[in-house]
């Protein structure tokens, strides 16, 4: 046949190490029908500081594939919601071949069209703590690349009509497709008249959605004579592939029929007409493709006895072991993202009678509906039982109804088909099931009631079972709890959902407390980081006492806005919030870099020169400092030059004050060996250690005690740090003025000196003019 090659690409994203599913990164494929092979190259890479990240470690990388919907994935081995149905997924884990790069190549032969979906993360880490450009971080960076080969003008099978097909010496196989549709309950495929060779050496391979594998059903039409290949419960609205392929060393040219029949599941005598007159009376796509060697114009257009164009039946040898009922379908009510509710006609109260199941439609849409949740609930109304041992079993399948023919089967498994299991009776009268990221497409559930016996379950007799039903998306499961915060994600265009949990809670919905906070330890948590702020009231203490009443101001804005931000910020129950987290935090950052900036602003002791203008009242550096602080917060909350860059800024104005004075008075500023031993120095320990705690030491795990003692240490250190203040100076009398001087300059000498209790020297003020 004739091949066409597809190549897309997604660009590199930064991976993160695994928390939770909103950690991942999460990539979408479209894989298109008749695709042969699908190849996955996957690049990853290093950077360090924009440049390639040759030293940093190598970090195991995982990715996961699936198709239809992403991955319900679990590294860490969490413990799943009850009544939680976990898709599987294939897993691939990547080395590192080279010091910087590495690439990795994943293979799926005729893989099932549609959406595919990988999800990539590295492994978890210690929950390190880092202060955001303080070093250059190594990033692990994951782009996934998708090639298709698919093989175009594929023979398609009409049902009821004979391919007659001639398979040349150089020929190993044929490929033909036939699309199923609805209400179909067996696909059955015959070669005949096979010619060229003894005994038919051809095997018939038969597969839905994509193209037969070495696994697939199949037959070997030299042990079965006729070559029939029958397909009970196909599904419904999709293309099955039909291969003939040709018995390894078997010379000359071998020619067969290829014939198919669908058996219509509403009447199992009847088959489905050899010829429609359109693709809507079969539900087909209208492009077919080439039909083989049969043209539409090689047969007369058979008509029913009145003269219309109805599809007319025609009798088959072979009937389905099942029935077909009435699908009964549901009205889809979108409220929001993921919150979609499927309400039943004349519902949501269902009856069951005992001699048929009541089937039921879902229709998710492609790719709308796959990032959330669908929930089942049933629940069974005991009254309507007449006192019977009634159980009413339901069947949750995809893409087809599971209506077995057995009423004493409670299985919902078959050779090609697995679903999900629901029961209710007397004793338990409440059913839940919960499906993760579900596959887009029609779920149909069959509900169905038997009665409990001595040998097993029976049809009932005269028993109506009356059964609440409730369908439903949501994003999350159970909004992720009262530990867990429910995200809607984005990739692209795909939207997706999950849960973030907190409080050492993990698992998909937040249910897992194998490694969760105590009530006691949240308790003690809340308290240590909201009460180790009370070390403020020493400083504002000093402050007032000093005459510093702008410092102490910022102080006391400082440790309300940091306790009640922590208050707000803890991840468990134990939380109060006076207004919206975001301005609790932007208080709080922006009173700890303004508690920094005043108190080395009132150390340089610019008040003769800078601080105090326009009559004494106007404070530029302060007002500047606040001004700049506001807008670096507004900018990056979290980045390091926002403390560093006020912070040098304020100690630079110091040293040049500090050192101007020096000069200008030939002794080292501060003058008093006391100020250096017994205030600076410890003050400048204190911060020091108290800086090097937050960059370094702290983690996840120890935040609560480290955040603390980083709350003490800082508001020590300003209580070590913030210089006296002198008393008023008093002028001893005023000296003859110049004409045109309106102002007096009073030097305080004691203020000069720095010393450190203003009380044990005399105020001496020389007043000119």
């Amino acid at each position: 046949g004739l091949f066409v090659t597809d190549y897309f690409t997604r660009t590199p994203r930064k991976l993160s190490p695994f928390r939770s599913f909103a950690s991942i990164e999460l990539f979408h494929f479209h894989i298109p029908e008749d695709t042969i092979i699908a190849v996955w190259n996957l690049i990853t890479f290093k950077e360090q500081g924009g440049t390639f990240g040759d030293q940093c470690p190598d970090r195991s990388i995982t990715v996961y594939f699936r198709s239809g919907a992403p991955s319900v994935i679990n590294p860490l081995h969490t413990h799943f919601p009850r009544d939680t149905a976990v898709p599987g997924s294939f897993a691939l884990t990547l080395t590192w071949t080279l010091p910087n790069r590495t690439t990795g190549v994943f293979n799926v032969t005729s893989p099932l069209p549609g959406d595919w979906f990988l999800a990539a993360h590295l492994p978890k880490d210690e929950g390190k703590i880092s202060v955001k450009g303080l070093y250059e971080e190594c990033q692990y960076l994951f782009q996934p690349q998708l090639i298709v080969q698919r093989l175009v003008n594929i023979a398609v099978l009409y049902p009821g009509y004979t391919t007659e097909q001639s398979m040349a010496p150089h020929n190993h196989s044929y490929l033909y497709k036939v699309f199923v549709p609805s209400y179909t309950s067996r696909v059955q495929v015959e070669v005949l008249r096979c010619r060229g060779a003894e005994g038919c050496p051809l095997w018939l391979r038969v597969r839905a959605k994509a193209p037969p594998l070495h696994n697939s059903t199949a037959m070997d039409c030299r042990e079965h004579t006729p070559c029939q290949l029958g397909l009970d419960l196909p599904f419904w609205q999709h293309w099955y592939y039909v291969l003939v392929e040709k018995h390894p060393g078997v010379p000359g040219t071998l020619s067969f029929q290829v014939n198919v029949q669908l058996t219509d599941c509403s009447r199992p005598s009847l088959a489905r007409p050899p010829f429609l007159p359109s693709s809507a009376s079969m539900n087909m796509p209208h492009s077919f493709g080439s039909a083989g060697r049969l043209a539409l114009g090689d047969s007369p257009l058979p008509a029913s006895p009145n003269g219309t164009n109805h599809p007319v039946p025609i009798p088959t040898a072979s009937t389905a072991s099942g029935r077909c009922w009435p699908v009964r379908p549901t009205l889809r009510n979108e409220l929001d993202t993921f919150s979609v509710h499927f309400y039943i006609f004349f519902g949501p109260n269902v009856s069951v009678p005992p001699d048929r199941p009541a089937v039921f439609v879902i229709n998710l849409l492609p790719v709308l509906d796959s990032g959330g949740v669908l929930n089942l609930e049933l629940r069974l109304n005991v009254s309507s039982l007449c006192g019977e041992n009634v159980t009413v079993f339901g069947c949750l399948n995809h893409e087809v109804p599971l209506t077995s023919g057995d009423n004493a089967s409670v299985t919902c498994e078959t050779e090609f088909l697995a679903g999900f299991l629901l029961s209710v009776n007397t004793t338990v009268s409440l059913s839940h099931l919960r499906i993760p990221y579900p596959q887009t497409g029609s779920w149909y559930l069959s509900l169905r009631s038997l009665c409990a016996t001595e040998h097993g379950f029976e049809a009932c007799t005269n028993v109506t079972a009356e059964v609440y039903l409730r369908a439903y998306l949501s994003p999350c499961i159970n909004d992720c709890g009262i530990y867990g915060q429910c995200k809607l994600l984005r990739t692209n265009n795909y939207l997706y959902a999950a849960c973030e949990c907190k409080a050492g809670w993990s698992g998909w919905g937040c249910t897992d407390n194998s490694e969760a906070f105590s009530y006691g330890f949240q308790l003690l948590s809340t308290l240590l980081l909201c009460l180790s702020n009370v070390m403020f009231v020493p400083p504002v203490a000093i402050a007032i006492r000093s005459h510093y009443l702008l410092e102490a101001a910022v102080y006391i804005f400082t440790m309300f806005f940091s306790t009640f931000y922590h208050a707000c910020d803890q991840p468990g129950i134990v939380v109060f919030c006076i207004m919206e987290y975001d301005v609790l935090q932007f208080c709080d950052f922006l009173g700890s870099l303004m508690s920094v900036w005043v108190t080395v602003i009132a150390m340089a002791r610019l008040q003769p020169l800078i601080k105090q203008a326009s009559a004494g009242r106007g404070h530029v550096l302060y007002l500047l400092g606040a001004m700049l602080l506001s807008m670096a917060l507004q900018m990056d909350r979290h980045g390091l030059w926002n403390l560093l860059g006020p912070s040098l800024f304020a100690l630079g104005i110091m040293a040049i004050a500090w050192t101007a004075r020096t000069i200008r008075r030939r002794h080292c500023y501060p003058p008093t060996w006391k100020r250096w031993a017994f205030y600076l120095c410890p003050g400048a320990l204190i911060a020091a250690a108290a800086v090097l705690l937050y960059a370094f030491v702290e983690t996840e795990e120890n935040y609560f005690y480290i955040h603390s003692i980083w709350h003490l240490l800082i508001a020590g250190s300003v209580g070590f740090l913030l210089p006296p203040r002198a008393k008023p100076s008093r002028c001893l009398g005023p000296l003859p003025r110049r004409k045109g001087c309106g102002y007096q300059l009073c030097v305080n000498e004691q203020e000069e000196l720095g010393l450190v209790d203003p009380a044990v020297a005399s105020i001496n003020s020389i007043c000119t003019s």
